[in-house]
């Protein structure tokens, strides 16, 4: 029989999750399928409780449910109770096991596609919303030095620097940065309204590494603005999409796919859109 997997969200037309896990299915000779599944936004519950009575396997979350899917969940990971978000479900005899895949997903993408050390390095991330909560854990696991969370309303960045509960971690405003960075992740929605976060620019005085958790078939104006300032490597969060995909079919089918050839297809299929 064969086994169903879905991502649910709302909207969810433009996920390219069916494709990649179609790909990693054909690569490991998995018989599975995968769909995109529409839930009312009143209706996240009822939506996973039919698709799991119809037989479902495991789900992807995607906006606007990852809080919803975090309550759902009978058994978390410890980065999913960290990030206090889900993006990744599984149902088994034992109920519903939720993780959250994003964090590792980045940082698999940063250190392996683009050869970037996070060990001992100082990360600026941008941004305390969902985006940025489901990747602390991973870079404090990374190794780095120093992680500073960076909002627009400080509050908001010192309330999650409070979560992590770990002395390498701190919050800030954005006014209030002075620079001294090795890496700038920019987890916030600034770059789809095609703007760049808020900060100076001496904050990017000797950046190796500038990434932004979006992607889209041209550079955002975090990555315009990294690029004219001459940061080392600039990228945008579509390894991220394939890397963290892949996490989640481990955690499926407790098999590993190559990332690779995915990642190059849906670069093309961005470049030619």
């Amino acid at each position: 029989m064969t086994d169903r997997y879905a991502v649910i969200g709302n909207p969810i037309a433009h996920s390219r999750s069916p494709s990649i896990h179609a790909q990693f299915a054909a690569q490991c000779g998995q018989d599975m399928v995968y769909e995109r599944l529409l839930a009312p936004l009143d209706g996240f519950v009822a939506t996973v409780d039919a698709f799991r009575a119809a037989g479902g396997r495991g789900l992807n979350v995607t906006l606007p449910f990852k809080l919803e899917a975090f309550a759902y969940s009978d058994r978390l990971s410890s980065r999913a109770a960290t990030a206090g978000a889900v993006n990744t479900l599984r149902f088994g005899p034992d109920g519903a096991f939720g993780d959250n895949t994003d964090g590792i997903g980045m940082v698999r993408d940063i250190t392996g596609r683009l050869g970037i050390a996070l060990r001992g390095a100082r990360v600026l991330m941008l941004g305390a919303g969902g985006a940025a909560r489901g990747v602390v854990q991973p870079l404090l696991e990374a190794g780095v030095a120093r992680l500073t969370i960076a909002n627009r309303t400080r509050a908001k960045a010192l309330e999650l620097a409070a979560l992590a509960a770990d002395e390498r971690v701190s919050g800030s405003g954005f006014d209030e940065l002075a620079g001294g960075f090795d890496a700038i992740v920019n987890a916030t929605s600034a770059g789809l309204s095609d703007a760049a976060p808020a900060i100076d620019r001496a904050n990017y005085a000797g950046v190796a590494i500038a990434y932004d958790m979006v992607y889209a078939a041209r550079p955002t104006a975090f990555m315009r603005c990294a690029t004219e300032l001459r940061c080392g490597v600039v990228s945008d969060g579509l390894g991220m999409l394939v890397e963290q995909a892949a996490e989640s079919f481990f955690l499926w089918r407790g098999m590993r796919p190559d990332t690779a050839p995915v990642l190059r297809r849906l670069r093309e299929e961005l470049a030619s859109a």
